[in-house]
């Protein structure tokens, strides 16, 4: 397995589901590692329906079914009631005087449950619990790529951006398959090693595991702080072959004239700042470089950004000639392209 594989490479995929896969731009293996979680499920307190007590406050997951409204025997007060089951037991859930909870949801519907066990030993039902709907049931915590640890730690189960068709589950098992194919062991990292130990970052191997099965939640943590620095690191890296680039290339040289910067400024009604002579005197020091020239002239409205535009513009205009040129010639016959907000047009 190689990551420019396609998926479809090592895996069953049928035409539904590369279309799924498509609509979150997974084709490769290195797509799906690359599809990381976005966020994630504690599972530390949840329990199985097969466990629950009376006057247990219990978070359980599992599917509805049989959800229908009545009415109380006695008070005749409108009940909503359903079935919960997780594939250790089954319970019933009813909701007093909220009729209105068997029409939000449907039969089949995945859910997290959060509520109080009530009834008598035998008769045990969640009593108006809190629903939250779920895409799929939350991955089995002994699927971990930790379960042989034993360490008990693997409480938090990853969750994906979905689309009709493909499931967080399918996507964690799926990774999983990956790590079980030896993907991690033809990892390159990019990122030196030096920089890894200078910013605490772990390696690619760890992270991509880390991200993907964490045993904690600070491994998550710091493996998605890990991804975060790759993204900005290979920013930079680009902007750095950029600027090398840039540097490298032979430019024009402009030979500018103080005289001519100097009678240009004497025309504004105020002095120049101390500031605005010091940019004014870089940019012009540039011009003679035999590199071109890249720089971000950073101020405040109103702090004179403008009047250092219009003046390296016109010392530009104003340049001497290259030598080698008619004498005769006073200017170099450069020109300045300026652009304004509209609003001022």
């Amino acid at each position: 397995m190689k990551l420019s594989d396609s998926l479809a490479d090592h895996f069953r995929i049928d035409t539904a589901h590369k279309k799924a896969l498509s609509r979150l731009n997974i084709e490769t293996v290195s797509d799906l590692l690359y599809h990381l979680p976005s966020r994630y499920e504690d599972i530390s307190d949840v329990q199985s329906v097969g466990s629950l007590e009376k006057n247990q406050d219990t978070v359980v997951y599992g599917q509805l079914s049989g959800l229908k409204t009545r009415k109380a025997w006695k008070s005749k007060k409108p009940i909503a009631e359903g079935y919960v089951e997780d594939g250790s037991a089954k319970m019933k859930i009813m909701w007093f005087n909220q009729p209105y909870i068997a029409k939000m949801y449907t039969d089949g519907m995945y859910v997290k449950l959060a509520g109080k066990v009530a009834g008598s030993e035998g008769k045990l039902y969640l009593s108006n619990p809190e629903v939250e709907p779920l895409d799929s049931l939350p991955i089995d915590r002994h699927d971990s790529i930790f379960k042989d640890t034993g360490s008990g730690d693997d409480t938090l189960y990853p969750v994906y951006r979905e689309t009709k068709g493909i499931t967080s589950k399918w996507i964690y098992h799926t990774v999983l398959k990956c790590f079980e194919k030896k993907i991690l062991e033809i990892l390159i990292d990019p990122i030196p090693v030096e920089i890894l130990k200078k910013y605490n970052l772990p390696e690619l191997k760890t992270a991509l595991v880390w991200i993907h099965s964490p045993k904690k939640a600070k491994d998550a943590e710091s493996a998605r702080k890990r991804f975060a620095f790759e993204e900005v690191f290979y920013i930079q890296v680009q902007k750095a072959q950029e600027r090398a680039a840039v540097s490298a290339a032979q430019t024009y040289t402009i030979r500018t004239s103080s005289e001519h910067i100097k009678e240009f400024t004497d025309r504004f009604e105020f002095k120049l700042t101390k500031s605005q002579n010091k940019s004014i005197e870089a940019i012009t020091k540039n011009f003679v470089d035999n590199h071109a020239m890249s720089r971000l002239l950073e101020g405040d409205v109103g702090s004179g950004k403008t009047a250092v535009a219009a003046t390296t513009a016109y010392a530009v205009a104003t340049s001497r000639p290259p030598e080698g040129m008619d004498k005769k010639i006073e200017y170099g016959n450069l020109q300045v392209a300026y652009m304004a907000p509209t609003e001022i047009l």
